[in-house]
Parts: structure tokens; sequence; C-alpha cells
């Protein structure tokens, strides 16, 4: 049943996540792991609907493919929306079902440029390598990529910050930051305790350090999963976004690579994003992008000769 993947990344995944979005997930969890949860709820989003991307040329079209023939210079917009998991549930589209639209739209000759409309907190920290794999596939193949987003916080901006360029939708809602890496895990032990249950977990003589980090946090020792577990994790994203926006990034502002938010003119002055415009702005940014980008590869071209 594929809520068990839901279980399992909502019970076991490091997240880089808006807290925000952990919040909204706590009623889902307890319906799982209560057994409240609809017992119909078998297969994943995908199989009832699969993905569905939008293909603009002169006639904007909706589409479930980017596989078939499509004008040249379409530009492919590819929906990133809700908790970030890499693989689908019953709730949500997973980062590897996403990233084959990408694989695709990059594939077809006629689709110059890629928008990733995003909307999202973050999510799991293993649903990020699907999508920025994905995107520097379609780099290689000459595409512009653009993040385009509403939320884009946490393991969402780790994605878009590998796109060509982050355009923030509007200057009301939009907020772009969150860059940072949590870990949160219930503790059941005195309920099952209560209900006559108890639970031994015995170690080999010679494992005496797997999970030690686990173990020592659920004795609220937090130092060990921190240092070995979390702060790699953070440093790893903090070094991306400063490696990936560059001299455009305000790194003298106060929390902005340690987990602050910034609505998107705050974002826009200090480096986060380049631009705010909305969908049509974007579209011409991916064309004139993937126009930039043959002019360079004829250049080099030339210049090999």
């Amino acid at each position: 049943m594929h809520l068990s993947h839901l279980y399992s990344a909502i019970m076991r995944s490091q997240w880089a996540i808006a807290l925000r979005d952990v919040e909204s997930s706590h009623q889902i969890l307890e319906q799982i792991i209560t057994g409240s949860f609809d017992k119909s709820a078998e297969g994943t989003l995908a199989d009832r609907k699969p993905i569905e991307g939008q293909a603009y040329s002169k006639e904007m079209s909706r589409t479930s493919s980017f596989a078939g023939d499509l004008p040249a210079d379409t530009v492919a917009i590819i929906p990133v929306h809700g908790t970030m998991l890499k693989y689908g549930t019953y709730c949500a589209y997973g980062t590897t079902e996403i990233a084959d639209m990408i694989y695709e739209a990059a594939s077809n000759p006629n689709i110059s440029g890629i928008i990733l409309d995003m909307d999202s907190g973050g999510g799991c920290v293993d649903a990020i390598a699907p999508l920025t794999a994905a995107i520097e596939f379609a780099r290689k193949n000459g595409k512009a990529t653009i993040a385009y987003c509403d939320m884009c916080a946490s393991a969402n901006y780790y994605t878009a910050i590998f796109c060509d360029e982050i355009i923030a939708s509007n200057t009301i809602s939009s907020e772009f930051g969150s860059i940072g890496v949590m870990m949160s895990f219930p503790d059941y032990a005195k309920y099952y305790e209560k209900e006559g249950v108890k639970i031994h977990t015995i170690y080999s003589d010679l494992s005496n350090y797997k999970n030690a980090p686990f173990e020592a946090a659920k004795e609220g020792k937090y130092d060990l999963i921190k240092r070995e577990e979390l702060n790699p994790l953070a440093q790893r994203f903090q070094d991306s976004v400063v490696a990936r926006r560059g001299e455009k990034l305000d790194k003298s502002v106060e929390g902005i690579i340690s987990g602050r938010m910034f609505y998107a003119e705050d974002a826009l002055k200090y480096g986060l994003i380049d631009s705010i415009g909305d969908k049509q702005y974007a579209i011409n940014r991916a064309r004139e992008i993937a126009r930039d980008n043959a002019v360079s590869a004829y250049l080099q071209t030339k210049n090999i000769k």
C-alpha cells in the first residue's frame, strides 16, 4: 500500500521543510498510525490523476506528456506543488514522477524551456536529488530552466537554485528561504507501556555504534544526531546556496542561510531570487535564455573550429 511510503517518510526522514508544513502533516500522520485513514486509499495520486503540465506555444494546451509533436519554441510548465516526497503516495506526486516529466520535456527538441511552477514549503531531503538531477539534464540539453515560485521554502528552494533563474510569481504571498534541516519523530514508549506493551531493542556486541545518534536522541541527547545527521546536510544546503547564488546573495543579512524567510521584494533585494513577474514574464524569460544558450553554443562551436 502506498500509504506506507508516506508513513515511512514522515517517521524516518530528515526534512528540509518550513515548520508550518510540518504542522499540517500531523493530522494525516495520526490517522495513519491509529488506522482511521480511509481504508480504500490504495494506489497513488498519479494512478488516479496523472501529473498534468502545460505546453505554451502560440496556443496554450494542457498535457500529461511532453513526448509528442509540439510546435517549435514550446515552453513546458511542470507543477511542483505541496509537500515534497521522493515517491508518489495517495496524497501527493513524488519527485521521481515529476522528474520523469522534466526528462521527457528536456528530450523533446521542440521544447526550448522548462518552467517549474513551484509552490511548496519543502519536504524530505531525499526528494531533492531526483529533481536537481533532472534539471541538470535539461540544462545540459540546452533547455532554459526557470523556477517560478509562490511559496519556495527549504527543500523547494534547494531545488530552485539549480535552475537558470528564480522568479517570484507575486509580491503578496511569495516567500523564499527556510534554508535549513530538521528532524522530528514521536516517542510512543510511554503509550505502549500504558497499554502493557514493552519493546525490547537488542544490538549485537559488534554493532555498538548502530543507530547511536537516534538512540541518544530518544533519551533527549541531541548533540550526536545534530553532528552526524543534521549538521552535514544543513552545511551542504548552505554551501550550495552560496555557490549557486554567487555574488548576488547578500550573506551579511541575518539568518539568510540559516532558516529565515523573506517575502518576494526582500528576497530580490538580498539576492535569493532574480526577478518578480507573472507567468507570461516567466515564459518570455525562458525563451530569452534558450535563445542565449543557442547563440552561446553556436559561438563555442565556431571557436572550436
